[in-house]
């Protein structure tokens, strides 16, 4: 095996500049683990060759089509998450994330130390997607990911199941809640082009009118007396709410078997670093600086509060002589609390109330003084 060294980027050499991290996320079926193959393929052919640090993070994948430098399989055993805590298939992905988050700490430590000599680090995430960004987990990862390297969201879709008007607004908001609770640059990734051109999707985010008539002449938008249905009207009242996010959204139609449109991929990466940079680090440290300034106010109030019970107490000198243990009374034996081993009595020999006893069988103890009456 090769020097770390020896696969340094001759582009991160000569600009000295951190590797972009891309987190793939996607509904199930999307194509994440195919695209995140050819975007490694795509890498491994530029001249000299730039491999990317690929993190697997589904524990229920059987096999990828890649080869990850780190993989969540082989610090979590999936199945035996189920088994242990008697979990159904999205449960044990969940817990099983969660085990591995908390020795994610070590991951960005193996991240960091191959930070000069890779371009890119790219994360598979599970299928579910609700797993990894509704989680606190996946929370967790994204946030401890991008305060440490610029990092950029790819949202890949599938583009032949997007046609209908509804299930492209449905992937569309999916996709605004995900940018607005990660507040990352993003990328949305029509994949899948070579079975449908994603054109059309295009059109619909550029143009307003388009996606109406779209929606208008689509089926079941219209009931059998001829009025508009309740999502027809549902979906025309979303499109106008979106079309301000679609203004400020990278979009690229990319296809993970034949390669069209990956370089296209990777300039709309180059310019969400710059995004990061520009945008996402400013917000970063006036967070931070925020925080910082809370617990500094906290420290403060709480030394005030101190220091002001501690000049009350002085002022009443008698408080301090009350405030104690009175002592015990003459005779008395003071209770000794040095930590000393405690007498435990076990009383599960002694008789209880009710308890049955065998007056046949009962003999005099030896200190016992009875004297039994002789029958007459």
């Amino acid at each position: 095996m090769a020097e770390p060294s020896s696969s340094t980027s001759p582009a991160a050499q000569a600009a000295g500049k951190k590797p972009v991290c891309i987190i793939t996320i996607g509904m199930a079926g999307a194509g994440k683990s195919t695209f995140v193959q050819r975007i490694n393929a795509h890498l491994h052919a530029r001249t000299p060759p730039a491999p990317p640090y690929i993190l697997n993070l589904d524990p229920a994948v059987t096999s990828v089509p890649f080869e990850a430098n780190i993989d969540i399989r082989d610090t979590v055993d999936y199945h035996e998450v189920m088994k242990q805590y008697n979990l159904g298939p999205n449960g044990g992905i969940l817990t099983a994330l969660n085990l591995f988050t908390t020795k994610f700490d070590q991951v960005l430590n193996l991240v960091e130390k191959r930070a000069e000599s890779v371009d890119y680090v790219i994360l598979d995430t599970p299928g579910q997607i609700e797993i990894f960004t509704w989680s606190a987990s996946g929370a967790i990862i994204t946030d401890a990911v991008a305060s440490a390297l610029p990092t950029v969201i790819a949202y890949v879709v599938d583009t032949p199941r997007t046609v209908a008007p509804a299930t492209f607004m449905s992937n569309m908001l999916y996709a605004c809640s995900i940018l607005y609770k990660t507040k990352l640059p993003f990328i949305v990734v029509f994949n899948k082009t070579d079975v449908q051109p994603h054109n059309f999707a295009l059109e619909w985010m550029q143009d307003f009118e388009a996606f109406q008539e779209a929606l208008s002449s689509h089926q079941s938008t219209r009931d059998d007396e001829g009025e508009p249905t309740y999502m027809n009207s549902l979906m025309n009242s979303m499109s106008l709410v979106l079309d301000e996010f679609y203004k400020h959204l990278k979009a690229v139609g990319v296809s993970s078997m034949t390669g069209d449109g990956v370089a296209e991929f990777f300039e709309a990466v180059e310019a969400s670093r710059e995004e990061y940079e520009k945008e996402y680090l400013p917000e970063l440290a006036r967070v931070r600086a925020q925080r910082e300034a809370t617990l500094q106010k906290q420290k403060e109030d709480s030394t005030q509060r101190m220091l002001a019970d501690l000049a009350v107490d002085r002022q009443r000198p008698g408080f301090l002589i009350r405030d104690r243990w009175e002592a015990a009374a003459e005779g008395e034996e003071e209770d000794e609390d040095d930590g000393g081993e405690a007498t435990i009595i076990d009383r599960s020999e002694d008789p209880w109330p009710g308890q049955y006893i065998d007056l046949t069988q009962a003999r005099r103890k030896e200190d016992q003084d009875i004297s039994w009456p002789r029958p007459a």
